[in-house]
Formats: structure tokens, sequence, C-alpha cells
């Protein structure tokens, strides 16, 4: 065989062993998870495939993020810390972390007031808004794009955290302007979704303990905020030991250790405090404790130990600031290393404005026994067709292998970089058989047209003619997908872009490779 007149045929072959690779060999496809996360396995098989919800099961919600905007317009001088302490101080139930401002930055930008919140109303918003003296404008439900792409962002860092492989969290937006974020969860319940996506995830070290000055015969106990997501230097992986049960080892940052040994100092813990943390057994007396809160719910109140005390007394804490945040559980303890890593949610999503729904893995198993029915039957007919229209085995059989290895190129792709399979994609890949064996046909009536093809130099001329024709069909499919691809309108988008990459990879490799063959079978000089 000529190689330099037949490298097109070489290259398809070498597509098809590097995809027939990235399907079957073991270790191909990147882990989205990340070290020290528990990976659950959730496409065990013979092939590296990956399918999503509505091929293995799973969850999907659809919810829009809580909040509250209003445009206002602020003052150079003005600081966005006291406009967000200003407007949280005039809602009930809102703290000045509830609060947001995000300035212009360009001139097509406007400064904006943000309240994560689903107990605020408008009224509400614009009635804090007058009392502290500032002048708005364009007050809406929801939040602003910069808001939900954190969300959209610490969702997956969460996802990820929990060894969960093989969801999706996305944004879409509807025709009236709503906007909503998608997660989808393969082999997962909907209450561990739930449980995992909903929360904000707001994690604190607080300080309860007795105030110094007391009036009567009750004790009075404040609590302090110490330490949030933003304190941490490093977060370890959540274990258990037989003498601080469950817990998640962590390292403070410089400024935040000696702020957190000052406090200890300064509220009794290193000397009276040491030790008496009763919460467990007394909570309307619960002396010194430190408390693990998590979204406003105290999971644990520790004790503060003798020896970490005899640091912060010696202030030899800040020389190796670290310490252990003890849970309940190991579920609990998992719970708070995810929720440290991947940071708070800015806003908690609103699922009583949302949708959710559970697919049975079961039912996904026969999903995927019809996909690959219809996916043979399409093969079959197709294959019917083409022997009947043309009688010539020569003619036929490469048209019908050619067409197959679009669909195998396509699976090692999607292998390759981890594709969730759903059934959009499967019908793309019934499109690209059907598009493919169309040019396919294009091309053996071209160069069959005239009669005799025994000349290259003849038949050549005749490709080129019919490929011009695919080529322009190819444009016109490609502009005519890109939006569907680009835009975020759920199942469109998966069958878009099979779509494309199937035309793609037809005009490029396998569409001049059948060239090549049918060149060989048909001319002898």
């Amino acid at each position: 065989m000529d190689i330099r007149d037949n490298w097109r045929v070489i290259l398809l072959a070498i597509f098809l062993v590097v995809s027939t690779f990235a399907i079957f060999a073991p270790g191909v496809g990147g882990d989205s998870t990340s070290s020290g996360a528990v990976v659950e396995e959730t496409d065990s098989g013979p092939t590296n495939l990956k399918f999503g919800l509505e091929l293995s099961g799973g969850t999907r919600i659809r919810a829009p993020v809580d909040g509250m905007t209003a445009e206002v317009s602020l003052s150079p001088q003005t600081q966005p810390g006291t406009v967000e302490k200003s407007v949280a101080g005039n809602l009930s139930n809102v703290g000045a972390g509830d609060v947001k401002v995000r300035l212009a930055r360009a001139q097509n930008e406007t400064t904006t007031v943000e309240v994560f919140s689903n107990n605020v109303t408008r009224d509400q918003l614009t009635s804090a808004l007058d009392q502290s003296g500032y002048d708005y404008s364009n007050v809406r439900s929801g939040v602003t794009e910069a808001t939900r792409n954190t969300v959209v962002r610490i969702l997956r860092d969460k996802i990820s955290k929990a060894g969960l492989s093989g969801g999706r969290v996305q944004q879409v937006e509807t025709a009236q302007g709503e906007h909503f974020v998608v997660i989808e969860m393969p082999n997962t319940n909907r209450s561990q979704v739930e449980d995992l996506v909903t929360e904000r995830g707001k994690v604190q070290i607080v300080a309860g303990f007795p105030a110094r000055n007391q009036t009567g015969n009750d004790t009075q106990y404040r609590r302090v905020p110490l330490l949030s997501q933003g304190d941490f230097q490093s977060i370890g992986t959540a274990q258990e030991s037989r003498t601080l049960g469950p817990n998640v080892p962590v390292v403070l940052n410089q400024q935040s250790a000696q702020n957190f040994s000052d406090s200890m100092r300064k509220f009794g813990f290193v000397t009276e405090g040491v030790g008496q943390c009763r919460w467990q057994t007394n909570p309307d007396d619960p002396g010194y404790c430190l408390y693990t809160v998590v979204d406003g719910e105290t999971v644990y109140a520790a004790n503060m130990g003798s020896r970490l005390a005899g640091t912060f007394r010696q202030e030899k804490f800040t020389q190796s600031p670290n310490f252990v945040m003890s849970t309940t559980n190991m579920s609990e303890a998992r719970e708070l290393q995810i929720h440290l890593n991947a940071g708070a949610l800015p806003a908690s999503l609103n699922m009583e404005q949302g949708t959710s729904y559970f697919l049975a893995p079961s039912l996904a198993e026969e999903f995927k026994l019809y996909s690959l029915i219809t996916g043979l039957v399409a093969v079959g007919a197709v294959s019917a067709v083409v022997f009947l229209r043309y009688g010539d085995p020569k003619v036929a059989a490469p048209m019908l292998v050619t067409a197959l290895s679009e669909v195998v190129i396509l699976l090692g792709f999607a292998a390759a970089v981890q594709l969730p399979l759903d059934l959009s994609h499967i019908a793309g890949f019934i499109a690209v058989i059907g598009t493919g064996v169309d040019d396919l046909i294009i091309i053996a009536d071209e160069v069959m047209s005239e009669g005799d093809v025994s000349s290259s130099r003849v038949f050549q001329s005749r490709f080129r003619k019919a490929f011009w024709v695919i080529g322009a069909a190819a444009a016109t499919t490609i502009i005519a997908m890109s939006p569907l691809a680009v835009l975020s309108l759920g199942d469109l988008q998966g069958f878009a872009i099979v779509t494309i990459l199937g035309v793609l990879i037809g005009v490029l490799i396998t569409r001049p490779a059948y060239g090549d063959i049918l060149r060989s079978l048909l001319t002898d000089k």
C-alpha cells in the first residue's frame, strides 16, 4: 500500500485504535475527585464510558438562589462594609454576613446590594435602604450573576470533595429571564444530594462563656464568633481517634491564630475555663465551651484542654496554630470537612420554588437497553437501504464501516473526557450515523454517476465535487447547531455537541478516508 496516497485511511485507523484504547483501557479519563475523598464508583463495567442521570439513575435538582437585589447609588467614599452593616441592622434576622455590596467595576455596571435570605421581601429591603439613607432602583428577586457563579463553583467543589463522581452543576436561564441552578448526580439518592447542596455550609467556631458582669442571681452567657472558613490555612481529612472521637484537624493562618489566642486569654478559657464545658449535660448552664456551629446549628461543644490552654498562656500557640474540630459522629466529621474545604455558599437554594426528582437505577438500565436496541435498529435499517441501493459490497460495506467508525471515535472522545452520556447524546449518535451515511451516499453517487471510474484522475475530480457538497452541508449543520451547543438548553445542548463533533470528525477524517478506500476498490490506475 502506498502510504502517501492512502494516508487518510491510516489516519482513520490511528483514530480508531486510540478511541478503542480510550474506551477499554483501564485508568483512561481523569478522576474528578480530590485526594483524600471517598470515591464512589458510579459506572462499573468493561468500558471507561460514564453515564449521566438518564442512563444510570440518580437525582436532579433545579432551584433558584435565595436572595433579593437592589441597584444603589453610593458615593466614592462609602465603604461596602458600612453599607452591609447598616442594611443588615434595619432587617430582622439578617446579619452583616448575609448582605453583600458589589461595586461597579465598569461604566456599564451598577453597584448592587444583595440580601441572601428567603425571609426578606422587596418591601422590607426598600424600607431598610430608606432607613439607611441610600438611593436605590430596580429592587428585584434573585441575586447577581457573580453570586450565581460563586454558588456553582462552590457546589462543584462540594460534590468533588464528597467523592461523588459524574455530577454536573450548571446555570440555566428560562425564556422569561429566570435563573436556576441545576445539579445532576448519577447513582445518588435525593436526600443525600439535597443535604449536600441545599445547606449553605457556613462553619464557625464560637466561644461561649459566662459574662464578666453579672446582674441578679442568673448567670448571663455570651457567644462570640471567633473563626470561619477563611481563617484556616489547611484542613485535614476527617478521622476518628480514641481520645478525641470523630474530628477534623485544622491549621489556622497567622493572623487568625493570633486573634484566637488573644480571645482565649481575654475570655478566661485558659484559666477558670479549662475543662469547664457542660453543654452536653447541662445546656442551660454550659460553662466555657468552644462550639462548632454549621449553618447556625451547634453540632459539637468542646472543652478547653489543659495542654492547649498552656500554649495560649505562654503565647506559643501562633508557633504551631493547629487543633482539631470535633463532632459527634464520622458522618458529621466528613460533612464538616466538605464545608471547610469547599467554603460557604453565599446564599442557599430555594427548594420551595425549585423542583427535584429521582430516577431509579433499574429504570435507567432499561433506558440503556432500549438505547442499544434503537442503535442496532438504526444500523440495520441503514445497512439494508445501502445494500438495496448499490448491490455492490465493494461500495456498501466500506460505507457502513466508515459510518460506524465515527461512532467509535465519538465514544472514545466521550470516554477520554469522562462525558456523562445521556439520552440526548444517544440521539446525537444516531443522527451522526444518518448524516454520515447521507454524505457517503453523495460521494458514491457522484463518483459512479457517469460510468467508468477506472482512472484515479477521473475519480479524484468527481470526489472533489462531492466533497464540496458535503463540506457545505457540514458547515450549514454546524452553524445551525452552534446556538444550541452554546446556550444552556438542557438536553438540546448535549444533542447539538455530539452532532457537531460527529460532523467535524466526518469531514476531517472519515469522509476523506472513505474516498481513498473507494478509489482503491474502483480504480486500477
